[in-house]
């Protein structure tokens, strides 16, 4: 019987799902804020589900599949993907610091790969992309693959629709056919986020200079409300009176639109769209992107596991199951996780950014 728990580094919280046979044991959210002060707190919220044959740790923007005991400071540095002046940064200083205190411990863990290492990604599709779906967004895949199959009888060869993440900060559009990721759109090259800007004009890009990291969790909702205080769940209702409100709203909608459409250029006939993420169980936002996507196909909800904790946990602990020998071995096996090979600078083809951000130090990131 497998017994494992997986990690979601969330932009808001990170949260843990462990599983025993396919059943959730475990469940704990604990503020990204809190983790970034305290990280040795995620150690001792996994020691409190132990004993434990496998962690699916916090693996930030992904790398090829890797333990954490072949786990160097390159491989660190391509999580997180930060500049020396951007580390204080309490997200990523909470991800880096968390793996430093990892490797302190005799826990099993491994790192999981985001859409970009995946070898069932053609190629011609990763040129001049990093982000295309993080590693939490590869195992929201994971589940809805699993939850497709299960819910609806078929194998995974039968699973073919797009999924739609909506999250707290980033929204993330994935392709898949045949149970396979094909194609992805991650947070920060989708529409308008929450938080996040999503895709940025190059010529605003060249205007605004030399962009930091906090750049990319800004330019959202909350940016263009102009109000800090908003939360997703005021969202729908403050549209229906604010007209600042009711922009956001619509290019928030339609940037998410606008992504699944394009991607019905990869998924010729998806059998569904599929909707996770904090912010598909707002019901007003639910209900809108619904009625928008309708369209493109029947719309559906991943139903998930657990009943608490984020559908990027619960993916990544059926992975950790699957590596860990137990039931979802089929799963990482079709989803050929195991062949996740290079790294998110391997395509890139404008400045000499693989040279300038591998960063190689004596100690991981403080």
């Amino acid at each position: 019987m497998v017994r494992v728990v997986g990690v979601d580094p969330g932009t808001k919280s990170f949260d843990f799902c462990g599983l025993e046979d396919l059943n959730v044991f475990y469940e704990k959210s604990i503020p990204s804020k809190i983790i970034a002060e305290k990280p040795d707190i995620l150690l001792e919220a996994l020691k409190e589900a132990e004993p434990l044959d496998m962690v699916a740790g916090p693996s930030g923007y992904g790398l090829p599949l890797i333990g954490l005991d072949d786990l160097t400071n390159e491989h660190v540095s391509l999580m997180v993907l930060v500049r020396k002046e951007d580390e204080k940064i309490p997200v990523l200083v909470g991800l880096a610091e968390v793996v430093r205190h990892l490797k302190q411990s005799n826990l099993k863990v491994y790192f999981l790969p985001g859409v970009i290492h995946l070898p069932t990604v053609p190629e011609h599709r990763k040129f001049n992309t990093i982000d295309m779906g993080t590693a939490d967004k590869l195992c929201c895949a994971a589940l809805a693959i699993h939850d497709y199959s299960s819910r609806y009888k078929v194998p995974y060869e039968e699973c073919t629709f797009i999924l739609v993440e909506v999250g707290f900060g980033y929204n993330a559009i994935i392709a898949i056919e045949s149970g396979k990721v094909v194609d992805g759109i991650g947070g920060t090259r989708a529409g308008i986020g929450f938080l996040t800007s999503g895709a940025w004009d190059g010529e605003v890009v060249y205007l605004a200079g030399k962009i930091s990291k906090t750049d990319l969790f800004k330019g959202g909702v909350k940016s263009i409300v102009g109000e800090e205080a908003i939360m997703p769940e005021d969202f729908p209702e403050r549209a229906k009176r604010d007209r600042r409100v009711a922009l956001a709203w619509e290019a928030f909608m339609e940037g998410i639109e606008k992504c699944v459409w394009s991607m019905r250029a990869i998924v010729k006939k998806p059998q569904a769209v599929m909707l996770s993420g904090r912010l598909s169980k707002v019901p007003g936002i639910y209900e809108e992107l619904e009625k928008r996507l309708s369209a493109i196909a029947p719309v559906d909800k991943v139903q998930g596991l657990a009943k608490y904790v984020k559908e990027a946990a619960q993916g990544a602990a059926l992975i950790a199951d699957g590596l860990a020998g137990g039931r979802m071995r089929e799963l990482v096996e079709h989803m050929e996780i195991r062949r996740s090979h290079g790294t998110v600078l391997d395509y890139i083809y404008v400045g000499n950014v693989k040279e300038k951000h591998i960063l190689k130090r004596d100690e991981f990131y403080a």
